[in-house]
């Protein structure tokens, strides 16, 4: 039997040993603030390493989940420098949800789909790299070294992870990001860039009944400067701001000392990113509120993803698998970020979304398509395989 027959036919078997890996996951904490809780997703993800014979190096995080690589050899068994000989397949451990998550809703199959906090994005798609990666260890046949890396921090922009993500990169023959598969099937081919910023004002404090005139408020100056940043969205360029969160003030009958915004801002063309950010910036230096003043501060940020010639070739290859297996995806757009925009601006042909389907994520509905778990991993290994010698 092939190397290839091998494969599909031992990832046809996995189908319990995945929904066991994946309950794991999904019952334990791992919020993207929650670096012990990442962590201990992380161990999991290493002694699945270590019962398959595959080598891990973790890559330590100060603030957020420590970055995890796991490596097996193919094509001429080298792995990394900057040859671009790496096929990588990437994925994030933490998720939006709060601490104690897992016990309010813990994993459950209820007919043809799985729920609980994290299911689809992403640790689906990271127990299908792990067992696509754990298939050519078993049987060989990967055209070139395999690289599966396990970051912390995608869910806030990948502050500690992006170097990391980009460091692999640079080395990275292709790349398949493993979030969920679109509800429809289809894998994603280009996804907006994102900014995520908040900016400070401070007033000055005064009594409101019997001082009023002595105090500037920073609500006031937050509110026009909210409407000024909704102002910049523009639909057809697919620009959108929204400021998502804000706080501020001391008290009811106190005159606003202070106030807080926090701006999410999406685009899809790259040079719209730096002229929206300067508009943004000229509002937050003007004062609408005379005696206001105000700060600017990044604390996050995607890349968009766009489809080169290379990257059209890469996701041909992978409809191709992809019908092998059993299944037809489209390429689809997508207004959400993710770290396959940074793999992509480092000019390594990129498709994400490849992960098993799932949908309403970052809610309490969100939900796994159990039947795609094999099917997607199939398709995965196919894929790879049809790269052929770097």
């Amino acid at each position: 039997m092939s190397a290839e027959n091998e494969i599909l036919a031992w990832l046809a078997s996995q189908q319990d040993a995945m929904l066991a890996t994946l309950r794991e996951m999904v019952d334990t904490d791992g919020g993207s603030y929650d670096k012990q809780g990442v962590d201990r997703v992380g161990a999991q993800v290493r002694r699945f390493m270590e019962a398959q014979g595959i080598p891990t190096e973790v890559l330590p995080q100060r603030k957020h989940g420590d970055c995890i690589r796991a490596t097996v050899e193919g094509g001429d068994g080298l792995s990394g420098g900057n040859n671009r000989q790496n096929i990588v397949l990437m994925g994030h451990r933490d998720t939006v949800f709060p601490k104690g998550e897992p016990e309010r809703r813990p994993f459950r199959i209820e007919g043809a789909r799985a729920y609980g906090p994290g299911v689809a994005d992403m640790k689906a798609g990271l127990v299908m790299n792990m067992f696509v990666l754990a298939a050519f260890r078993k049987f060989g046949g990967a055209p070139g070294p395999l690289v599966a890396l396990f970051t912390g921090d995608e869910e806030i922009g990948s502050p500690e992870g992006r170097p990391v993500i980009e460091a692999e990169a640079r080395a990275a023959r292709v790349v398949f990001n493993s979030e969920p598969g679109r509800p429809t099937g289809g894998i994603v081919t280009g996804r907006k860039g994102g900014v995520f910023s908040v900016f400070d004002i401070e007033g000055k404090a005064a009594h409101s009944g019997g001082n009023f005139e002595a105090g500037i408020s920073a609500i006031g100056e937050l509110a026009a400067k909210i409407t000024a940043i909704h102002a910049l969205t523009d639909l057809k360029r697919g620009i959108t701001l929204n400021v998502g969160l804000v706080s501020g003030g001391q008290s009811v009958n106190t005159v606003a000392p202070w106030a807080q915004g926090q701006i999410d801002l999406r685009y899809v063309e790259p040079a719209d990113r730096d002229e929206v950010m300067a508009k943004i910036e000229a509002i937050i230096a003007k004062s609408f509120v005379p005696g206001t003043r105000a700060t600017l501060t990044i604390k996050g940020e995607f890349l968009p993803l766009t489809q080169s010639p290379e990257a059209r070739k890469l996701f041909d290859l992978y409809r191709d698998a992809a019908r092998e297996t059993g299944f037809v995806p489209e390429g689809e757009f997508s207004g959400g970020c993710a770290d396959s925009g940074f793999t992509a601006a480092m000019g390594a042909p990129t498709l994400c979304a490849v992960g098993p389907v799932g949908g309403r994520a970052h809610t309490p509905e969100e939900y796994l398509e159990v039947a795609s778990l094999v099917p997607r991993a199939q398709a995965m290994a196919r894929a790879i395989l049809r790269l052929g010698p770097g």
